[in-house]
């Protein structure tokens, strides 16, 4: 008798632990995040050169016999620094020239003012006639104009000479040098090339589909591949408004800083962001969640995995998605600002499937 009570509760026993056992082992941690609504982005990264803000192709404004060069490829230069000189002589010659043609012109307007000046004393007293004064104003009016000329030849020339020494526009660096002592140079001839350092720019040809998106002054970042993949901060300061090739407008994007290992010409990349419109065509706003929040139904569906706080559950609930950006989905509806997801796993979990949360929940920092 005894023997068949301690069996009766052995078996009560273990009837009684066994669905609390079962249940235990059900449970399931979860990881997870209390979703919050975001505004619905798009990234843009187009690719670019990069540039300096400041940059010439110098020239001699006269022609001449390069006489010095007084700067090399890559040299840094002051503003009005001498970078090279033509042969003076012919120039000085032609100075010396059209000073003594004014000279010359002055002494002749001189007599000839003094002649019309006495003739025009003389006729008032009818002592010459009228045609002999009409003779000396003539001579003094011509002799005023050739002095003009003479005068505009001696600053043309006085030019000339100050134009047969190339100087430096702006601070900077030379970045290509064309030119050789002995040489023969003519009137715009590019002779150097030279990069200023008030910072760098990076030029960019943004699609006809997104150029409505940007605007003067926006904040964008920009990355070099050749350097690191170094980010450095932008703003948008030109924006084309002529399509170019491909249907593509022109944008510049001004650097806040000028790492000392970036050169004009290398590759920029740009990235814009600005609100995406979903697939109803409407911007608002979504909620962002990681990737692996997101299970993938029969056809274009998906779902995720809502937690009941009352029933300590998780319940599978479709989505609609937006955007995959990031590892990150963009989700238009179905869900609620303030519930709770799971954000790991859940492709082992089931509809109604009995879970507790981790102490801490993941978040989402860009």
């Amino acid at each position: 008798m005894r023997t068949f009570w301690f069996a009766v509760s052995a078996l009560a026993l273990f009837g009684c632990d066994e669905p609390v056992r079962e249940s235990s082992e059900n449970i399931r941690p979860i990881a997870w995040m209390q979703v919050q609504p975001v505004q619905l982005e798009q990234i843009r990264r187009l690719s670019g050169t990069l540039a300096p803000v400041e940059a010439a192709s110098l020239s001699f404004e006269v022609n001449g016999k390069v006489e010095s060069v007084s700067v090399k490829l890559g040299e840094s230069v002051r503003q009005g620094q001498e970078l090279a000189q033509l042969d003076q002589r012919s120039f000085s010659l032609s100075l010396q020239s059209a000073q003594a043609s004014l000279a010359q012109a002055q002494a002749t307007l001189t007599e000839a003012e003094n002649e019309y000046r006495r003739y025009a004393e003389l006729v008032e007293e009818g002592v010459v006639s009228r045609s002999g004064f009409d003779n000396a104003k003539g001579a003094y009016e011509t002799a005023r104009s050739a002095a003009a000329v003479a005068n505009a030849q001696l600053d043309i020339a006085r030019k000339n000479l100050q134009d047969s020494i190339l100087t430096a526009p702006y601070d900077g660096v030379i970045t290509r040098r064309l030119i050789e002592p002995s040489q023969q140079v003519s009137p715009g001839q590019t002779v150097f090339e030279i990069e200023g350092n008030h910072g760098l720019e990076a030029r960019v040809m943004v699609p006809e589909t997104i150029i409505q998106e940007l605007h003067r002054d926006m904040q964008v970042p920009v990355h070099f591949p050749a350097a690191d993949n170094l980010t450095v901060p932008g703003i948008v300061s030109e924006i084309g408004t002529r399509a170019e090739a491909a249907n593509a407008f022109p944008v510049v994007v001004v650097l806040q800083e000028a790492p000392s290992r970036l050169r004009g010409g290398m590759t920029a990349e740009v990235d814009f962001t600005f609100e995406a419109a979903g697939r109803s065509g409407h911007r608002d706003t979504s909620i962002r969640v990681p990737v692996a929040a997101v299970a993938a139904g029969t056809g274009q569906t998906a779902h995720v995995f809502v937690y009941d706080s009352e029933k300590q559950v998780v319940n599978k609930r479709q989505v609609q998605t937006e955007n995959l950006l990031n590892n990150e989905v963009y989700i238009s509806s179905g869900l609620e600002a303030g519930e709770i997801i799971a954000v790991a796993g859940v492709a082992f979990l089931r509809d109604g499937q009995p879970v507790t949360l981790l102490d801490h929940q993941v978040k989402l920092f860009n």
